[in-house]
């Protein structure tokens, strides 16, 4: 048929110029910092120094936009909660129902609790995800703020989950089926590696980067109307504006006091953090747009590709800028102003 070969045609400089673009970002999967799987390989028996095989290298970009594709498992640790939304569902959660958000917190609180009682460095950003929720709902709850917030309440509980399977992946040593990103933010919280900083950075960055535009793409970014969603995913920012300077205060008061003046790759301070944090949401979004606008599965795999390596890039970027260096810096001040404070309840 001339007409299908000349749609064909017309389709290859455009999916050949999306492959260019992709292939310029898909650098080699960066390996783990030293020692960030100690933790998992003393649980699990075995050795995860790598990327997970989900991760492996083509031989070249190119030659992927030719032969088999190069394949991304991200789908492998997508939460079993049902992505559809769907208002009238008897299931709270998938209705999006400020229920399902409630217990969502409580389930994080059950999580923090024990990470508090052992000064875990994983509680910085357990306790920043749960004030985080609880703003959030209160935001949810206002009339007015939100556009569709059942909708919203539904990608909240979608989102947390992600952070839930990751974690119990990891507490479980099952390390392959870890992102790399999250991989070296609980590898560094295991080791005492960074400062509370670092901590809060490491989980803002493999939730936000890493997960977030898998569960925008999957969830929909798309009204059943034909708007855009984007007007209550930038709310949030509104949110995360209020959140932001009395998170970091209680972290300093609670866990790590060196957190008071956070330090981050836009600068110091809680502006220079929200800053950030919109930033990477930004950038979230629009991976989810070119993952839900991928034409075949050869560019939806490059695209979670990309996702998956940029986060781990920064993670490691995160993990060498704020670090401690023995014998001038170490995790012994942190531990003790925990001890007294945080896991005894002053």
């Amino acid at each position: 048929m001339p007409g299908a070969d000349r749609r064909r045609r017309s389709r290859r400089p455009r999916r050949a110029a999306v492959v260019a673009t992709l292939a310029a970002l898909a650098i080699t999967a960066p390996a783990l910092p030293a020692g960030a799987t100690a933790a998992t390989s003393a649980r699990a028996g075995t050795a995860a120094t790598a990327s997970p095989p989900a991760l492996a290298a083509p031989h070249s970009v190119a030659a992927a936009a030719t032969e088999d594709p190069p394949f991304v498992g991200w789908t492998a640790t997508l939460p079993a909660l049902a992505w559809q939304f769907s208002p009238t569902s008897a299931d709270d959660c998938v209705a999006g129902r400020t229920s399902c958000v409630r217990r969502t917190i409580r389930e994080m609180e059950r999580r923090l609790e024990p990470l508090v009682a052992d000064c875990s460095h994983g509680a910085v950003f357990g306790l920043a995800y749960l004030r985080t929720t609880e703003s959030y709902l209160d935001a949810a709850l206002t009339p007015g703020f939100l556009r569709d917030p059942s909708f919203v309440n539904h990608q909240d509980v979608v989102f947390a989950k992600m952070y839930f399977d990751a974690w119990d992946a990891w507490s479980a040593g099952r390390a392959e089926r870890v992102p790399p990103a999250w991989r070296i933010a609980f590898g560094a919280a295991d080791d005492r590696r960074v400062a509370g900083v670092g901590d809060l950075l490491l989980g803002m960055n493999a939730h936000v980067n890493r997960d977030l535009p898998f569960a925008l793409a999957a969830i929909g970014l798309v009204a059943p109307d034909g708007t855009s969603r984007k007007v209550d995913h930038d709310r949030i920012n509104r949110m995360l504006n209020g959140v932001v300077e009395p998170l970091v205060a209680e972290i300093a008061a609670d866990l790590d006091p060196t957190v008071r003046v956070p330090w981050t790759p836009y600068g110091v301070g809680y502006t220079a953090l929200l800053q950030v944090l919109q930033t990477w949401r930004e950038s979230a979004w629009r991976h989810a747009e070119l993952l839900a606008a991928a034409p075949d599965d050869v560019t939806r795999a490059l695209v979670a590709r990309t996702i998956e390596l940029e986060a781990a890039l920064t993670a490691q970027t995160i993990v060498t800028g704020t670090h401690y260096l023995p014998p001038l810096t170490s995790s012994d001040r942190r531990a003790r102003h925990c001890a007294e404070h945080a896991a005894t309840g002053d």
